[in-house]
């Protein structure tokens, strides 16, 4: 990856999470979220996101993922305005899941954990 493309995979995370937290009023982004990361192709047509959402309702997590999507329009007409850069790719969201996968891990050592001082 050039230079360049990590200089602007790291603006556009900065200012995607920027917009979505401060200018976009979806009432369906009622979980907490972190932009984990952005990986432009090289041509600069699309950009994948890696969202992880903090909930433990699934239905109110999928709903802001669905938000974030639907931002992506206005998202990339604001960053067009503020990088000044001709082209400013698509971003194609994805859901990481990684914090789950791990959280479940970790409880389920703590319940192993537990079961064996309890024996003990």
């Amino acid at each position: 990856m050039s230079n360049r493309t990590e200089k602007l995979n790291s603006e556009f995370r900065k200012y995607i999470y920027e917009l979505l937290t401060t200018k976009v009023k979806d009432p369906r982004i009622t979980e907490m979220f972190t932009i984990l990361s952005v990986n432009c192709d090289k041509e600069l047509s699309t950009a994948k996101v890696y969202v992880s959402i903090f909930s433990t309702d699934a239905a109110k997590s999928a709903s802001t993922f669905e938000a974030l999507q639907a931002a992506e329009p206005f998202l990339r007409k604001q960053i067009s305005k503020l990088m000044h850069i001709r082209t400013v790719p698509q971003f194609r969201f994805i859901l990481d899941s990684t914090m789950a996968h791990s959280q479940k891990i970790n409880q389920i050592l703590n319940e192993i954990h537990k079961e064996t001082d309890d024996n003990n």
